[in-house]
């Protein structure tokens, strides 16, 4: 009896992860749809991680002068003035 319930046991939890996955792999394969036109703004914002170095350049965000990315667990510094 207890072969026979590790059986089923086995084959439900294969079943619950074959379904996560073809989940998973309809998500990838069919991704969300863009916003609508005019809700983006064109920006042109380049900032700087003050610990790494790394840097982003934004191009396109929801207002003029966004919150600025996260990186290394801090507010990364703008570099590029909003006005250039």
């Amino acid at each position: 009896m207890g072969l026979a319930l590790n059986i089923v046991i086995a084959v439900v939890i294969a079943f619950v992860v074959w379904r996560l996955g073809l989940f998973v792999l309809r998500s990838i394969a069919h991704p969300p749809e863009p916003p609508e036109e005019g809700q983006l703004r064109r920006v042109n914002l380049r900032y700087r991680c003050s610990i790494c170095g790394a840097e982003v350049r934004m191009v396109q965000a929801s207002e003029e002068l966004p919150e600025p990315p996260r990186h290394c667990m801090e507010d990364m510094d703008l570099v590029a003035p909003p006005d250039e």
